[in-house]
């Protein structure tokens, strides 16, 4: 059983990587990892994957031998006691190890993907509808709407039916960009997988979540919560472009690029005098 599973796991991970950033068909692995936060997921899950494998496996021999040694036939003079002292101890002891250990390699990882790194470049604000996404960044003058693509639509430009839109998010690599999640009316979810990112969109309440995409590529996500009978029309795009394009595309959706973090360190707080410059300083006596 450990060898199929194993089996089936290095077919899943092969089909996976024919198709990054989108679900591939009979594939049964997680998505190719586009941050370094789905690595550590990944990684997470080769960790525990044996453990769940050898803990099934186990059960499986203890339920077989049980029906096998102690059915009505083979023992049909059962013994008279209640207890084993040194079974309860085990498997009482046992499992808590096991918990200890995964919580070991877990925690650090919602950790990491609860906090939201303080030093985030660029924030993108995520509004649910019934049914569709509206999307803005605030620092940068810009506002979309995005619907899916008609599945005519869908074939004629080659691209996935019910999960292309017609106005796709743009995000540029190597930045953090930072997630804020409500809702217009029901609960909806904005998930990515290969970014990582899964949170809830509820009516009233901001979540927030982040990803920092490592490579450039188009990467899909949809509403992961049963939120009414369109559920299955609102999908996610996002294009992970360079710094350049990215900037030309703000540009051409009326948005204006705010200072970068070097240029704002170097501007003179509100209110307060202007640095002077490096030549007409003073120098010191």
């Amino acid at each position: 059983m450990s060898a199929l599973a194993f089996a089936m796991l290095t077919a899943g991970s092969a089909l996976a990587q024919e198709r990054e950033g989108q679900p591939t068909p009979e594939g049964i692995d997680l998505q190719p990892a586009a941050t370094p936060i789905m690595r550590e997921i990944h990684q997470f899950n080769a960790f525990i994957l044996p453990i769940i494998i050898v803990i099934s496996v186990f059960v499986l021999a203890l339920l077989l031998w049980v029906m096998v040694r102690y059915n009505r036939r083979s023992n049909p003079t059962p013994r008279k006691f209640t207890h084993n002292m040194l079974v309860e101890v085990i498997w009482t002891i046992v499992p808590v190890l096991i918990l200890v250990t995964i919580a070991w390699k877990s925690f650090p990882l919602i950790y990491r993907e609860e906090r939201v790194p303080p030093d985030a470049q660029l924030v993108l604000k995520v509004t649910g509808n019934s049914w569709r996404w509206d999307f803005e960044y605030p620092d940068l003058g810009v506002r979309l709407t995005s619907n899916p693509l008609t599945e005519d639509e869908a074939h004629a430009q080659h691209r996935p039916y019910l999960l292309a839109t017609d106005t796709p998010l743009y995000v540029p690599v190597h930045t953090t960009v930072r997630v804020l999640i409500t809702s217009n009316d029901v609960i909806h979810s904005f998930a990515v997988p290969s970014f990582g990112i899964k949170e809830d969109a509820i009516q009233g309440r901001v979540n927030d979540t982040w990803f920092n995409v490592d490579h450039e590529g188009v990467y899909y996500g949809q509403c992961s919560e049963l939120c009414g009978i369109n559920h299955a029309y609102m999908p996610i795009e996002v294009h992970a472009v360079s710094q350049a394009e990215f900037e030309r595309w703000v540009a051409t959706n009326g948005g204006h690029m705010t200072q970068t973090p070097a240029a704002a360190s170097t501007t003179a707080p509100a209110g307060g005098p202007a640095p002077a410059p490096a030549a007409a300083q003073t120098p010191t006596r």
